[in-house]
């Protein structure tokens, strides 16, 4: 029975032996048992257990405990966890027992001196630099249980290991004014690191509403009822000795802007309409500005109307507005958040309040030239508009009628520089304001001016310097002066002194005479040194002068000729016939040198112009035909050399007629025509020969071929017995040149030969003195009609034959013999 119960409950089945299993017991349950002997006469009296007992599995020692863990290692201490036994051998663990042993020693040492049921333990008082191994163990009702597996060997030594972070939030963090935000995260580092929170570079201090809690693996920095300027950029530091990690965060703690920043401007005021403007909130709440909300209230009403609830802009136009009445205005600025409180402005009345300008004062003229002046003025009142324009009028001091000075605005300067006025005439000038209502009243008239450059002396002349001498004259070179002085440089004044003397003697009377920058000093005394001097002249007077640096010898200056040729002086030259040749060459030399041109060994041909200057020479032939080719030549000399430099001109024409016209192998319907090509090939290629015929009884010639390249040529096609003339052109890219004609006419015939000879001949008749002859026509005529048979005889025994006469027909009567 069990032990709170007083009913027994009989066993199920029935032993024979002195022992028994109880089957179906409650685990945790208190039992009595009683036992009975029974015979066949019946059953005995019961005998009963003197306790109870508690039903449960046997108790054991524990298991070993498992994963002995060495959690931090210091130089004086080690730090170790472990988790419980799988088995705790039928009864609870009542404490844990933590061994330790010396590396090099054989026997453990317990290290808990009391009772330990935590599942950590940190070892401490150890010695630097010793090396331990770690065991545990579990004891319950029973005793100790085996120890667990022992540890790794253990250095007592600082461990190093650098910061890490893992961090809850990320980079940014939008919080709505009023709500409680947190940032959280984990690190690790050995030695601990010290964590710092920073907001904008300031340390975080706690207060009632930021907590900061960090413990030895987590941190947190927690706001509670966030406001505005809890908005920034926080920072948290995990440092220790070997390094340090930083997590950021941006948070915007959002709201409705603050109200737009007055006052409330009115910039236009009209009867039915107003503009204002305003500033933007000086706080957005977070949030880029939406839109903002205007209102508008007659001041007699207490009812706002509204005017728009959907601009950006921080100016707005007030319409339908009635005039004589004081309104108001109400500004609120939206952002995502909600709506500001406003901004109320002062009261205004509508109306009308603008005018046009005031006139400016009389203006100022400076800086006058022959063509231009500035004007200069005030600004006047604005009339209450900002002013847009100045209009600058200008007239003739005897017109009447003012003209403006440019169509294009002059704003926002007080000044303009009027252009194209006429040199020499009296002007006056006025100036007028204008703004958005209108143009003012112009300023008085500016006092007259002339319109005229001031007149200064010019700058000395620049560079003056000795570019050539002979031994009665020197070349002066010089650049103009840097400054005019507002005036044309009328001409140079040249000036030179005999080294030793005091007095300086003018080389030109009047600086007319020399308006150009190079002058030469003549009358000079040979061998002889003098110094020069130079000044520009202008209508203002005489410049100061410029020195020639050094005093200059007078004497002839000995240089060898040199030719610096032109691009027509190549080696060869090519011009076309009809065109003009043209040689150059540029010269120099001291004395300049004599200039020689020849063709050949001769002189260049009467119709060629020859020039020659100071600094080079040229040759111009105008209409060259082919003649006028051949090798060119350039000679200079003087007493200290000469020099020569030749060119090859080839005139580029048509070319001549071809050589040696040939006409053979006359056949009735063709005959072959040969050529030799001509002398001149017109200093081109020739590229084909043009072949002509005519009958000698037409006018006309007609070309049978036009693109032989070949110096011979099958004339085909004639008609049998007409005459014929031929004639032969030779062509280049430049032309055809003249023809060459057969010198007699060509009959198209068959060439003739001697007829074959008379056949059957034979005596009809004889006499004393005559005998009568008959024959027949020969087998060939020979290319032409028989016009004739010739009859000779011969005396027996004689050598010569003797001829009788010549007779048409076919047969004869010989007399006289």
């Amino acid at each position: 029975r069990e032990s709170d119960h007083r009913a027994w409950t009989p066993v199920t089945y029935t032993v024979t032996r002195q022992n028994a299993t109880i089957q179906g017991l409650i685990q945790g349950k208190a039992y009595f048992f009683r036992i009975a002997a029974e015979n066949i006469i019946g059953m005995g009296p019961f005998t009963e257990t003197t306790k109870e007992i508690l039903i449960r599995d046997p108790i054991t020692v524990p298991d070993r405990p498992e994963d002995l863990e060495v959690k931090a290692v210091t130089k004086n201490s080690v730090t170790l966890t472990w988790n419980p036994p799988k088995y705790n051998g039928g009864s609870d663990i009542t404490m844990y027992v933590l061994e330790s042993r010396l590396i090099g020693k054989d026997k453990f040492h317990k290290v808990t001196k009391e009772k330990m049921l935590d599942r950590k333990f940190t070892v401490e008082g150890l010695k630097e630099g010793d090396t331990y191994e770690y065991r545990v163990s579990a004891c319950n009702i029973v005793g100790q249980g085996k120890p667990s597996f022992c540890t790794k060997p253990i250095t007592c030594k600082d461990e190093i290991a650098p910061p890490t972070l893992d961090l809850d939030f990320r980079d940014k963090l939008i919080v709505r004014v009023g709500e409680a935000f947190s940032l959280t995260g984990r690190y690790s580092g050995k030695p601990a690191p010290k964590v710092t929170w920073l907001k904008d570079d300031i340390v975080v201090k706690e207060d009632d509403r930021i907590k900061i809690k960090t413990t030895p693996t987590t941190l947190c920095l927690g706001i509670l009822k966030s406001v505005r300027e809890d908005t920034g950029k926080y920072c948290v530091t995990v440092e220790n000795s070997t390094g340090s990690r930083k997590g950021f965060c941006q948070v915007n703690v959002v709201d409705r802007p603050s109200p737009p920043v007055g006052p409330v401007i009115f910039d236009e005021v009209f009867k039915d309409h107003m503009v204002v403007s305003w500033k933007p909130p000086l706080d957005d709440g977070g949030s880029e500005i939406t839109n903002y909300i205007i209102e508008k209230k007659d001041t007699h009403k207490d009812l706002w109307m509204p005017v728009t609830s959907s601009t950006v802009k921080t100016t707005c136009k007030i319409p339908k507005l009635l005039e004589g009445r004081e309104y108001q205005i109400r500004i609120y600025a939206e952002n995502l958040y909600g709506i500001s409180d406003p901004l109320i402005s002062d009261e205004m009345k509508a109306k009308d309040r603008f005018r046009v300008p005031d006139a400016p004062e009389q203006p100022i003229i400076k800086d006058v030239t022959k063509d231009s002046a500035v004007v200069v003025w005030n600004k006047p009142y604005d009339g209450g508009k900002p002013i847009t324009n100045y209009i600058v009028e200008k007239k003739e001091t005897m017109a009447t009628r003012w003209v403006k000075a440019t169509k294009d605005p002059i704003f926002p300067g007080t000044k303009f520089k009027v252009p194209d006025l006429l040199e020499g005439c009296q002007y006056e000038f006025r100036v007028s304001a204008e703004n958005e209502i209108g143009v003012g009243d112009p300023s008085p008239p500016s006092k007259p001016i002339f319109a005229r450059d001031p007149i200064a002396k010019p700058s000395p002349p620049v560079n003056p310097e000795a570019v050539d001498k002979t031994k009665n004259s020197v070349d002066l070179s010089w650049q103009p002066p840097r400054h005019d002085g507002n005036s044309k440089i009328i001409g140079y004044l040249i000036e030179y002194q005999k080294v030793g003397d005091e007095e300086w003697k003018q080389a030109n009377l009047t600086a007319d005479s020399c308006p150009e920058t190079n002058y030469k000093v003549t009358g000079l005394t040979e061998g002889l040194s003098y110094k020069f001097r130079v000044k520009a002249v202008n209508a203002a007077g005489e410049s100061d002068p410029a020195h020639v640096p050094d005093p200059v010898e007078v004497k002839d200056r000995l240089e060898p000729p040199e030719l610096i040729l032109d691009a027509n002086m190549a080696r060869e030259q090519y011009v076309k016939a009809g065109d003009t040749l043209r040689l150059s060459a540029v010269i120099k030399g001291v004395p300049f040198p004599k200039v020689t041109w020849k063709k050949g060994d001769h002189e260049v041909s009467p119709k060629a112009d020859i020039e020659v200057t100071g600094v080079g020479s040229k040759l111009e032939i105008r209409n060259t035909v082919h003649e006028d080719g051949g090798m060119y030549s350039l000679t200079v000399e003087n007493p200290a050399g000469s020099k020569t430099v030749s060119v090859k001109v080839v005139v580029l024409d048509k070319p001549g007629p071809p050589r040696n016209l040939n006409v053979s192998d006359v056949r009735s319907d063709s005959c072959y025509l040969t050529w030799m090509e001509p002398e001149d090939d017109g200093g081109s290629v020739i590229t084909n020969y043009v072949v002509e015929r005519k009958d000698v009884a037409s006018a006309q010639w007609v070309a049978i071929s036009s693109s032989s390249k070949k110096r011979s040529h099958m004339a085909k096609y004639l008609m049998e017995g007409t005459q014929y003339l031929f004639r032969v052109a030779a062509e280049n890219q430049y032309g055809r040149g003249p023809y060459v004609e057969t010198l007699k006419p060509i009959k198209a015939i068959d060439p003739l030969h001697p007829p074959g000879p008379p056949k059957n001949l034979h005596h009809v008749d004889v006499d004393k003195t005559e005998v009568s002859l008959v024959w027949n026509r020969p087998d060939r005529d020979g290319g032409a009609e028989i016009t004739g048979y010739l009859v000779e005889y011969q005396e027996d025994g004689a050598d010569e034959w003797t001829k009788f006469q010549t007779v048409p027909m076919l047969d004869c009567v010989v007399t006289g013999l």
